[in-house]
């Protein structure tokens, strides 16, 4: 099943409303809790093509990191947000307002290690981790192959902080892939056109100079690796890598040019999530 989820927000009164503003949280569904975390530059649209599938057997929150889509901007702190462990700590207080039930996670991209890291820091809230293109280390380091030069990204921030319109433009295209549908590259420009481009060129910062190679091996739940077969963001090196690092891991490779296959590859990504579901 695809198409628009019909979005119900939590009923107040009932919780926490301040952190469901902040992190602009819609619930829709009954079941045990799986919560989507968009990308970089992203909201919780993204996963349009694949909550409404979900919401059918699953309790499905839906979020915005602070900073992006509807969240609550006044609430973004330059400061807390440095590092991921700040989005992290946000997952983790959403999840104590929403449910009490260990959660399934489902996060695209930088917001994998986000997941990964409230994991760790909140591992009774959690039940499994699904990781749709992620990746601990962008920067290639001795053996490790994370996909580009420490040069490249450093190149590819400077761009960002003097043209934000002109590298989404630019970059959108390239990192969504799927040729054959140039709405989706569209989209997604649309979507870092929309966020604010200094806090963008913030979390730029923050997603493309981390380093969570050594947290991998905290992760104890069982965890999903959703990795496309040619991702310019993504190598098959990284998931490689990240399977072997993380405990519990599998690693699911779909045909896909891309990195968002939830985007480009729905059934493909809906199919390898449920069988991972399944055997748990």
């Amino acid at each position: 099943m695809v198409g628009k989820l019909p979005y119900s927000p939590v009923l107040p009164g009932l919780v926490n409303m301040s952190v469901l503003k902040r992190n602009n949280v819609h619930v829709q569904g009954t079941g045990r809790p799986m919560v989507f975390i968009h990308g970089f530059g992203c909201d919780q649209a993204m996963w349009r093509l694949l909550a409404p599938h979900f919401a059918e057997r699953y309790q499905v929150i839906l979020l915005d990191l602070v900073g992006n889509g509807g969240s609550d901007l006044s609430a973004y702190d330059s400061r807390k947000y440095a590092s991921l462990q700040g989005y992290a700590d946000d997952i983790c207080q959403v999840l104590n307002e929403v449910t009490q039930e260990p959660a399934i996670v489902v996060a695209h991209s930088v917001s994998a290690m986000i997941g990964l890291l409230a994991n760790v820091k909140c591992p009774r809230q959690f039940a499994s981790q699904i990781m749709v293109a992620p990746s601990p280390c962008y920067i290639n380091d001795g053996d490790y192959i994370g996909g580009f030069e420490r040069a490249d990204i450093e190149a590819l921030l400077e761009t960002l902080e003097s043209n934000y319109l002109g590298w989404s433009s630019n970059m959108a295209p390239a990192i969504m892939g799927s040729p054959d549908q140039p709405e989706l590259s569209a989209e997604l420009t649309n979507s870092f056109c929309r966020t604010d481009p200094e806090i963008a060129k913030h979390f730029a910062r923050v997603t493309f100079l981390s380093d969570h190679r050594a947290d991998l091996p905290r992760l104890q739940t069982p965890t999903l690796i959703l990795q496309c077969n040619d991702d310019m963001l993504a190598p098959m090196a990284v998931g490689e890598y990240m399977k072997k690092a993380i405990p519990n891991a599998e690693l699911r490779v779909i045909e896909n040019v891309g990195h968002c296959p939830h985007l480009s590859a729905p059934s493909a990504s809906v199919l390898a999530m449920e069988e991972f579901l399944a055997a748990r």
